[in-house]
């Protein structure tokens, strides 16, 4: 019996640990996330870019999918479930204003600067990469921070499309890049919400299953 104790207190102990892990890592991708949002979102209204709107805008979703994961972090399976849905619906949302900024700017017309595209694009890319690298490991755990890490992998290929779309804009100096990239930014976005929200629903029903079949 007291092997059985200490065996279920050595499992708690190493659940602790993980998810003190994970809530530190968490907390520093949505510091950077947040001040990335402001940085990046006030360099695509200055430069007049669509992608680098976009590519702000999804920085603030992933702040807030972060923050939403801090929440879901402690509590049960259930809860974990049902951040992930709020993510996919989130990332849903974002992914459809994508497309409305896109068709903003198919009226307008007007090339954007790449100098600015360039520089601000790399930097989003730098702190991407340092939340992918810092979420790598979580990665696999549970759906919570899979979908976690799903968002922060968004990111990395949206950051990819910005410096693409100012490369093409220097080049032709026409605002098409700008908008090609924009909304296939949107279609990505799009899929990876719907992908979070089918792996997410099915666990949410079977978890609400057994807190049904628990409290019989």
């Amino acid at each position: 019996m007291s092997s059985d104790c200490c065996s279920s207190k050595g499992t708690e102990l190493e659940k602790l640990a993980r998810q003190a892990d994970q809530r530190r890592v968490l907390v520093i991708v949505l510091s950077i996330n947040a001040v990335m949002f402001f940085v990046e979102f006030a360099a695509g209204v200055i430069a007049g870019s669509a992608a680098l709107m976009a590519d702000a805008t999804d920085m603030l979703g992933d702040a807030l999918v972060y923050g939403v994961s801090l929440y879901a972090l402690s509590r049960g399976d259930r809860w974990k479930a049902g951040a992930a849905v709020f993510k996919g619906i989130l990332i849903l949302l974002l992914g459809l204003s994508i497309l409305v900024n896109v068709a903003i700017k198919l009226n307008t017309g007007v090339p954007p600067s790449s100098a600015l595209m360039l520089v601000f694009g790399g930097l989003a890319l730098i702190a991407n990469v340092v939340c992918l690298s810092l979420l790598w490991r979580f990665r696999q755990q549970d759906v919570n921070m899979a979908s976690t890490f799903e968002c922060s992998r968004n990111d990395v290929i949206s950051n990819v499309g910005v410096l693409i779309a100012a490369g093409a804009v220097a080049l032709t100096s026409s605002p098409w890049p700008d908008i090609v990239i924009g909304g296939m930014m949107a279609v990505i976005i799009l899929r990876s919400a719907i992908r979070v929200l089918r792996e997410a629903f099915p666990q949410l029903r079977a978890d609400a299953a057994d807190e049904r079949q628990d409290g019989a």
